[in-house]
């Protein structure tokens, strides 16, 4: 969300470099044109707006916002403690440590995405396509 209040109108992608399916969801974007600002998933974890926001995209599957195959996760046993935890903490624990968001995790206003998956992919551009076209335009 800007300071104004709105919501971002550029296609936010947050990954990590050495992260084949970030790669292929980059490339899928490319190959389509569509204007993207990428982001160290790592480094610069979502923020808690972003994960709120992206949790209802996810119609509230807060374990969808995990990435349950990184080593984070298992040495923590979130497995069987994140089951217990509020949403708040879920959120709390993902805003802090990158290494736990799913990846890509991609969002532009109301609309996200993590993980790749095309058809999941394909539906979030034709929910975002005419603002990604026209931020695609004005940027070059």
């Amino acid at each position: 969300m800007r300071q104004d209040g709105s919501l971002m109108t550029t296609l936010r992608v947050y990954v990590y470099k050495g992260c084949d399916t970030c790669r292929k969801a980059l490339k899928y974007l490319e190959r389509r044109g569509i204007a993207y600002e990428t982001l160290p998933i790592r480094e610069q974890p979502p923020k808690l707006e972003e994960l709120e926001r992206m949790l209802q995209a996810l119609n509230g599957h807060i374990r969808g916002l995990f990435n349950t195959a990184g080593q984070d996760y298992r040495s923590m046993n979130l497995k069987d403690t994140l089951p217990n935890w509020s949403e708040s903490e879920a959120l709390n624990a993902l805003s802090q440590n990158g290494n736990l968001v799913k990846r890509p995790f991609a969002l532009m206003g109301e609309h996200g995405v993590v993980g790749f998956r095309e058809p999941e992919w394909d539906a979030l551009l034709k929910e975002i396509l005419p603002v990604a076209k026209s931020s695609s335009s004005q940027l070059s």
